[in-house]
C-alpha cells in the first residue's frame, strides 16, 4: 500500500557531494507526520554538518510530548542556529557553514499543517490540480519573483538566484527576533499534497511542469519523487535536489440522501352485511381460503374516506389565500424598498471607477497573486463601498505602493475578508483616514509594508467559536516588527 508520505534526495549532476537532507517520518506518537527539507551551505563537509544539526533538532523537539506544535517547531529551529553557531566558532573549517530549511508538520486527524520556514527552500501546496507557493523565499531575486518584479522564468535564470538574506548559521540572535523565521498553518483538505523542496528543484524545473507530474493520477508518491528528481536532472541538475511530499488520503465524507418510505397498499375491509356474517376475532389471523363463490351480501369498502378529502381541500384553500396575501404584502414592502433604495442613491456619490476596476478584478482574478501597477491604478483610490476578500488565498500586492482613502460620505470598514479567505497577504498598502480598516473573521493575514495613516482601530477581528461548547486555548497578542535583513550569501 502507498504510504502518504516520502522523501528522496539526489546530489545532481554537477555537484560531487549532496549538502542537502530531508525529513519524511510520523512522530513517535503516530499522530502527526514531520516533513523537512534542509539544504546546507559551506562547502564539501560544512554544509553537510549544518544539515545534520538542523534534522537532528527538528526529531528531537517535534518528538516531545507537547501539544503546541509551533512552539516546538519554533524552539527547534532556533536550537539548530545555536548548535551550528557552536560547531563555526569549534571548527574553524566550518566557520562558513550554514542551511536553510522549510519544515511542515502535517495534522491528518484536523485537517491542517503548521510550517516554519527560513530561507530558499519551498513548500508548496496542490490543491485541486492548482499548486500554490506558500513560503516566501527570503532572498532578493526570490522578492523580486514574489512581487511580479520577475517572472519564474526569469528568476530561475537570474545570476543572483543563490544569494539568500536568511539562513541558520548568520550569526544573528533569531531567537530575539519574531519576524526572522517565517511561521504559518493553513487546512491540509483530503486530498491536497504537500510538496517541499530545495532550490535544486524549483531553479531546473518550472511550476508547470512540477503541477503536471503531481497531477498524474496513476503515480505513487515515490514516483512523483522520482519523476521529480529525474526532471531536474534533465534540465541540468545544477544543485543538489530534494523532495519531500505529503498527502492527505483521507476521503471526503458523501452523505447519501435518506430515500423515503415505501408506502404500503391500502388492504380492503371486509364489512359484514349481517350479525351472522360476523367471524370471531382469532379468525383474522388464519390465512385467507381462496372462494369461488363470495358470499353476494358482503360489501367491500377503501378505508379512506370523503372526509379526509374534503378536510384536506379545505387546507389547501386556505393556503393559498395565506400564500397570496403574503405575495401581495412583500410586493408592496419591495415596491417601498426600491424606492428607498432610489433616494438612497440620490444622496449617494456613485462607485468610481479606480474602485470598481479594483473590486471587479478581485472578482475575476484567476490565480491568487494581484499585483496593482500604475498603469492600471492611479493612487490614491477612494473608497466609497467596502472591498469584498472572498477567496482561500489572495496575494494582494501594490507594485509602487497603494494609497487607500476614505471617501468623505464613507463611514463603514473599507476591506471585509470573509469567512472562506485562509490566508491573505498585503503588499506596499497605505490607509488613510479611516475608523477601522479591515473586518476579519478567523483568517490569516500577513502585512507586508503596509502603513495605518489617521485609523486608529486598523483591524477588526472577529473569532467564531461552536455555540453551546466549552471553548479552551489563548488569543495571542499581535506584534509587528520591521524586517532587519543580513547581507546576502550565497547559497
Amino acid at each position: 500500500m502507498d504510504r502518504n508520505y516520502f522523501g528522496i534526495t539526489d546530489t545532481g549532476k554537477v555537484r560531487d557531494n549532496n549538502e542537502d537532507t530531508f525529513i519524511a517520518e510520523k512522530t513517535s506518537g503516530n499522530d502527526l507526520i514531520i516533513a523537512s527539507v534542509i539544504d546546507g551551505v559551506g562547502g564539501y563537509s560544512g554544509g553537510e554538518i549544518a544539515s545534520a544539526i538542523a534534522r537532528r533538532s527538528i526529531l528531537q523537539h517535534l518528538n516531545l510530548p507537547n501539544a503546541d506544535v509551533p512552539a516546538l517547531m519554533k524552539d527547534a529551529i532556533i536550537d539548530a542556529d545555536t548548535q551550528i553557531m557552536a560547531e563555526k566558532l569549534k571548527v574553524k573549517d566550518h566557520e562558513k557553514m550554514a542551511c536553510v530549511l522549510t519544515l511542515a508538520v502535517a495534522d491528518l486527524s484536523r485537517n491542517l499543517f503548521h510550517y516554519a520556514h527560513v530561507g530558499d527552500t519551498r513548500l508548496y501546496l496542490l490543491r485541486d490540480g492548482t499548486l500554490i507557493k506558500i513560503t516566501k523565499d527570503q532572498s532578493f531575486v526570490g522578492f523580486m519573483e514574489d512581487t511580479g518584479r520577475l517572472t519564474e522564468e526569469q528568476a530561475m535564470r537570474h545570476p543572483k538566484r543563490n544569494e539568500i538574506n536568511k539562513a541558520l548559521g548568520f550569526g544573528i540572535n533569531i531567537a530575539g527576533q519574531d519576524d526572522y523565521i517565517e511561521l504559518g498553518q493553513s487546512p491540509f483538505l483530503p486530498g491536497d499534497t504537500l510538496l517541499i523542496c530545495s532550490d535544486g528543484l524549483s531553479d531546473m524545473v518550472n511550476k508547470q511542469e512540477i503541477t503536471a507530474i503531481l497531477t498524474s493520477r496513476s503515480a505513487s508518491l515515490q514516483e512523483k519523487g522520482e519523476q521529480l528528481i529525474a526532471a531536474a536532472n534533465k534540465n541540468g541538475g545544477l544543485d543538489n535536489i530534494t523532495v519531500v511530499l505529503v498527502k492527505n488520503d483521507k476521503q471526503a465524507q458523501v452523505h447519501e440522501a435518506a430515500k423515503p418510505a415505501a408506502k404500503k397498499a391500502v388492504e380492503p375491509v371486509v364489512v359484514p352485511h349481517s350479525a351472522h356474517d360476523r367471524q370471531p376475532a382469532s379468525a383474522s389471523v388464519k390465512s385467507p381460503v381462496k372462494n369461488p363463490d363470495p358470499v353476494p351480501d358482503q360489501h367491500v369498502v377503501p378505508v379512506r374516506t370523503n372526509k379526509g378529502l374534503v378536510g384536506f381541500l379545505i387546507v389547501l384553500c386556505l393556503s393559498l389565500l395565506a400564500v397570496n396575501a403574503w405575495l401581495l404584502w412583500q410586493n408592496h414592502v419591495n415596491e417601498k424598498a426600491s424606492t428607498d433604495q432610489l433616494k438612497l442613491n440620490a444622496i449617494k456619490p456613485p462607485r468610481n471607477v479606480q474602485e470598481k476596476k479594483l473590486q471587479d478584478t478581485l472578482n475575476k482574478l484567476k490565480g491568487n497573486m494581484l499585483i496593482l501597477t500604475d498603469s492600471l491604478f492611479k493612487s490614491p483610490i477612494l473608497i466609497t463601498e467596502p472591498l469584498q476578500i472572498n477567496r482561500d488565498t489572495l496575494y494582494l500586492i501594490a507594485q509602487n505602493g497603494m494609497v487607500i482613502k476614505r471617501d468623505t460620505s464613507f463611514s463603514e470598514i473599507p476591506i471585509a475578508i470573509k469567512p472562506a479567505s485562509k490566508h491573505v497577504l498585503l503588499e506596499n498598502f497605505t490607509f488613510e483616514d479611516f475608523n477601522t480598516v479591515i473586518s476579519s473573521q478567523n483568517n490569516a493575514l500577513v502585512f507586508k509594508n503596509v502603513k495605518f495613516i489617521n485609523s486608529p482601530n486598523a483591524i477588526q477581528i472577529i473569532y467564531n467559536f461552536p455555540a453551546g461548547k466549552y471553548i479552551n486555548g489563548k488569543i495571542p497578542r499581535s506584534t509587528f516588527k520591521t524586517d532587519s535583513l543580513p547581507l546576502p550569501v550565497n547559497n
